[in-house]
């Protein structure tokens, strides 16, 4: 056996002792008279399916080549095929003898064998291609003695008929595998009349001995006429089929024998049955075969050449048979170099006439045929391809954008252009991008010259229409090609006003810069400056181009949004405003601040519309212009916010205040990061920082992100963000887990943020301590049976551990965001998992296998387990699904609010659920009838909490004003309001928010929290042991700072609160 080959056994040797079972892999062996029955019994005697796996492996390669084609050919026969493809690169070359060529070698009955099967000879002029040949004998003997398909695919005139047939002059193929003969039929494109004529002239060919048998009278007598012949006659024998067109015609020689095809159409195969194999031949000769072509038919020497011949060669993009068009043309008028490269430099493919064996009359013809070809329906989408760039490769989304259509759709349709050779296609990790040939464009940019203007226009308003007011971000795997090709199609499409607005957006001009650098920019600007100097002048002149009556106030701040679409505006009236920075229309009013507001900005970057606003009522807002509502509230000022700033990747917020702070928050979850004291930096050594006034006015992040600069007084201050976003202090995090099993508390929580700690709630002792992980821990759970827990981190990879030893069984690359959530199923098998996305993953992390549910469209919230291997999951996007997680299919859908859904819960019956949201209002939706029963409409906040009372009568729901309300679930009405109640000195009860409630097990009183916890009697004098339920909270938050404040003995209306720091239970 060759040694590439044995190496290929040897390097997968392991795969394949896994998986394969050896009984009828033995069987085909056999049969193939490779293996013996001596040595099969040798293989069933191992005791186990491994061992016998590894003791047919070590009698192959004590075997030959034929050995390893043989146990190739088995593995793709009995299902193995991605075991299959490991072996294929070791399939042994073939064997040629010493070769000077495939004519030299080739005895009188070879070539008798190919005169007579209708091999086609040599072109006159022939320069070799030995690696795609090669490749072509290489499938041709992974046919083995089996019915199979070979298809040599590629654009018109790459040279796929010559290759076919050089590949079949190899005398030690024909001899090892088609000792019956080659039978060559040229197709083409035929109708059903003419494809019985090529039927009826090759059965007749293959049976010259018996003259007198009558010719079939249709196609399927003729089609079973052949499979006898090919069976009986012909036994290992080769059908080639020249120019396969349809499947429909392919399927008329589908008949259990060894076919080779060639074809425009990679997937004309789709249609039959078998094993099919491909060979592509690349569109391209390199450029000294393309001298060399032209050398040989004008009778000279490469370096003989005229200087036009490389700019011929060039001109032709490598085709070979345009090289030979222009050859032959050239052999006939040996002066007209410069003709023929000037009607290639103009596309005037109709001049290029046939002077050649070549099927069509010119080289235009040749190109058409096949887009010709096409359906209707896909004519046009190819025609929009004529304003692509050259030499670029355009990924899927620029095409979804200009289609406006599902990325699936997109894919299938170029699909079919890349199956007809009329396009190219590059996978790329997990996208795919696709280009031209540059021969394919200048034909196209020719043919469709008229249309150009309103195709370059169609791709510009497209973009425009799904970006909106927005552009691109460097995530998007689109984004590149806009910013290189966007101004490009504005000219193309003369749209001249909306290329100056374009390239003197300032916003514009920064990102692609950063993007491409300075070069790519300039060069536009000199390409289109005829067009932009009009625009220089107009900004030059200073006029006024708007002038808006904006508030009822003076206005404090404005901003402009990162594209300069839009401005916004805040006033001591306490609304902020949204305005068209064009028309002057005002996009949106808001008003939920209660009193001034003093600044406002813009997020950096494009693609969402996000602003950010401080008020002197201490808070500061997050807004998304596309919804109606403040998106977040951050709370934790003690006086009136002064000024606001996004950080330059948009996911920090800074603000500082008159309380002498600057606070530091994460801008997607609204949690406060870091409080920096500024008054500590100019109290005295005997002053204490009560005593110091600091009026904090103003705060500035570095371009990069990497510092944040604060003015207070006449100094300057400056922090390294890293060092102050994330405290290097040990402290447990407030993601955490608790079970309760066996009358033990067992609570798996962060530590530090990089480990993970089992603590005894019940001994507050540490249990186990996991090693620092390579990334900050986000989020945890505990199985039920407590044998192992599980831990996202914020670079998306999620974890199993085994508790006993700390050992991870396990781990899963499962997000490129930060896992949010994870909670282990009933069996303990399989984790469901959501992250910053729309998708949710059901990992069984046994059997490392993976469920995706898809159908959001927006953000996963949150998700809980119902009955039946079922969950419920909802979503910023506004909506509630049902899926099983053992299939991934959604069963059912609930749109159920216009803004966010922040949290859910199933009533104790399971027949109902709730729902809040961002839009103020909460609802109880059937689950049988999937239907809305009650909207609870009374809050004036986002709802961000509800609970069930477990005697299935009650639904407590909780806003960000800090007020809790309870309903009569049957009804839906109020029955009673938790006002935002005080305590130490007026402080809110919550600091705001309600961020979760939970009723006792008899459903008579009420556990709240928020920035205290509040534990509220609601119905009667029921008397509830409440220290000891408070020191279950103490011990979930063990490492915070916490105290117990009472207010006074139990009695009804008493509230209990438990602060922990300062932070949110």
């Amino acid at each position: 056996m060759d040694v590439k080959s044995r190496n290929y056994l040897i390097m997968n040797r392991q795969a394949l002792e896994n998986d394969i079972k050896t009984s009828y892999i033995m069987d085909r062996m056999i049969s193939d008279e490779v293996l013996t029955l001596q040595e099969e019994e040798t293989v069933r005697q191992q005791n186990t399916r491994k061992e016998r796996a590894a003791m047919l492996i070590n009698i192959i390669l004590t075997k030959d080549n034929n050995s390893y084609r043989s146990f190739y050919n088995a593995l793709l026969h009995e299902g193995y095929r991605d075991l299959a493809a490991l072996l294929q690169d070791g399939i042994p070359a073939v064997s040629s003898g010493n070769r000077k060529s495939s004519m030299d070698g080739m005895t009188s009955h070879v070539k008798t064998i190919l005169c007579e099967g209708g091999v086609p000879q040599r072109p006159v002029v022939f320069v070799t291609r030995p690696k795609l040949v090669d490749a072509i004998k290489k499938k041709l003997y992974c046919l083995g003695s089996d019915p199979g398909w070979v298809t040599v695919y590629g654009m018109a005139g790459c040279g796929k008929t010559v290759l076919t047939a050089e590949a079949l002059r190899d005398p030690q193929l024909l001899e090892d595998y088609f000792p019956g003969g080659v039978h060559w039929i040229s197709v083409g494109k035929q109708d059903k009349a003419g494809l019985l004529i090529k039927l009826q002239n090759l059965c007749s060919r293959l049976e010259h001995d018996s003259p007198l048998s009558q010719r079939p009278l249709n196609i399927e007598e003729a089609k079973d006429r052949l499979r006898l012949l090919m069976l009986r006659k012909y036994p290992r024998s080769l059908l080639v089929l020249d120019d396969i067109w349809d499947s429909w015609a392919l399927k008329a020689f589908d008949n259990q024998c060894q076919v080779l095809i060639t074809s425009r159409d990679r997937s004309v195969t789709d249609a039959v049955a078998g094993n099919k194999y491909e060979v592509h031949v690349e569109s391209g000769l390199a450029h000294e075969k393309g001298l060399e072509i032209l050398s040989l038919f004008v009778n000279m020497k490469i370096s003989e050449l005229p200087e036009q011949a490389n700019c011929l060669v060039r001109e032709c993009k490598g085709s070979p048979l345009v090289i030979s068009l222009i050859g032959a043309l050239l052999r006939d008028f040996p002066s007209r170099w410069e003709y023929y490269l000037r009607q290639l430099q103009n596309k005037q493919f109709k001049r290029i006439r046939k002077s050649s064996s070549y099927d069509y009359e010119a080289l235009d013809e040749a190109m058409s045929i096949s887009v010709e070809q096409l359906d209707d329906n896909y004519k046009d989408y190819y025609k929009d391809l004529s304003i692509l760039p050259k030499d670029v490769k355009v990924p899927t989304k620029v095409l979804c954008i200009l289609w406006d259509m599902e990325t699936e759709e997109v894919e299938d349709i170029l699909q079919e252009f890349v199956n007809k050779s009329l396009l190219f296609c590059d996978r790329n990790g997990k996208s795919f991008h696709y280009y031209l040939h540059d021969l394919q464009l200048d034909f196209l940019t020719e043919k469709n010259r008229n249309q150009l203007q309103e195709l370059h226009k169609n791709i510009v308003n497209q973009y425009k229409k799904y970006y909106k007011l927005n552009t691109p971000v460097l995530s998007q795997e689109d984004c590149m090609y806009w910013y290189n090709f966007l101004a490009y199609h504005m000219a193309g499409a003369k749209m001249q006003q909306e290329l100056r607005d374009l390239m003197f957006s300032l916003d514009w001009i920064k990102a692609k810069t950063e993007l491409v650098g300075p070069a790519h920019l300039i060069h536009e600007y000199v390409e289109y400056s005829s067009i932009l100097d009009q625009k220089v002048f107009k900004a030059e002149s200073g006029e006024r181009l708007l002038e808006i009556n904006a508030h009822d106030d003076e206005i404090l701040c404005c901003a402009f949004s990162a594209d300069g679409e839009f401005v916004a505006t805040c006033s001591s009236d306490k609304k902020v405003k949204v305005w068209n920075s064009r028309t002057g229309q005002c996009k949106c009013v808001y008003e939920e601040h209660s009193e001034q507001v003093n600044c406002c900005q813009f997020n950096n970057k494009s693609g969402q519309y996000l602003l950010v606003t401080c008020s002197n009522d201490t808070y500061i807002k997050i807004w998304d212009l596309n919804k109606k509502y403040c998106r977040n509230t951050m709370i934790g000022h003690d006086n009136s916010v002064n000024h606001c700033r996004f950080s330059p990747n948009d996911e920090y917020v800074a603000s500082c205040s008159t309380d002498g702070t600057v606070k530091l928050w994460e801008a997607r979850s609204g949690n406060e990061l870091k409080s920096i004291e500024i008054k500590d930096f100019f109290k005295n050594a005997d002053e204490k920082p009560d005593d110091v006034e600091v009026l904090v006015k103003c705060c500035s992040w570095s371009r990069n992100g990497n510092m944040i600069l604060v003015v207070a007084k006449n100094n300057l201050l400056i922090w390294e963000t890293k060092k102050v976003c994330k405290s290097s202090d040990a402290v447990l995090k407030s993601e955490l887990d608790v079970v309760f099993h066996n009358g033990e508390v067992m609570i798996l929580a962060i530590y530090n943020q990089k480990n993970l700690q089992l603590i005894n709630g019940n001994t507050d002792n540490v249990i186990m301590q996991t090693t620092a992980q390579e990334s900050p821990i986000s989020c945890c759970c505990l199985s039920e049976d407590l044998k192992f827990a599980a831990f996202g981190l914020e670079s998306g990879t999620i974890k199993v551990l085994q508790l006993s030893d700390g050992k991870v069984l396990n781990s899963w690359e499962a997000y490129r965001t930060p896992v949010q959530h994870c909670r282990f199923t009933p069996d303990c098998q399989t984790l469901i998992l959501s992250a910053h996305d729309s998708v949710i993953q059901v990992w069984n992390w046994q059997l490392s296998e993976c469920v995706f549910l898809r159908g959001h469209k927006e953000a996963i919230k949150d998700f809980r387990f119902l009955e039946n291997s079922k969950i419920l999951s909802w979503s910023f996007d506004g909506t509630v699904k049902i899926w099983d997680i053992t299939t991934g299919n959604p069963e059912k859908d609930f749109a159920c609010h216009g803004g966010a859904v922040l949290s859910c819960a199933v009533s104790p019956d399971g027949t109902k659920f709730s729902s809040t949201s961002a839009d103020k209002t909460a609802k109880i939706w059937s689950f049988e009838s999937s239907s809305v029963l009650h909207e609870l409409k009374d809050h004036e906040a986002c709802v961000r909490c509800c609970t069930f009372s477990p005697n299935n009568k009650l639904l407590a729901t909780g806003d960000d004003k800090g007020e809790i309300r309870i309903w009569d679930i049957l009804t839906g009405s109020l029955l009673h309001f938790c006002s935002s109640v005080t305590v130490d000195e007026g402080e809110p009860a919550h600091g705001g928010w309600v961020t979760d409630l939970s009723f006792s097990p008899d459903s008579k009183m009420l556990v709240s929290s928020g920035g205290y916890l509040k534990v509220s009697r609601h119905l009667n004098d029921h008397v509830l042991d409440l220290l000891q339920f408070v020191s279950v909270f103490l011990v979930l938050g063990q490492g915070l700072t916490h105290k117990v404040q009472e207010s006074g003995p139990l009695k009804p209306g008493l509230s209990w609160t438990v602060e922990l720091g300062d932070r949110h239970v």
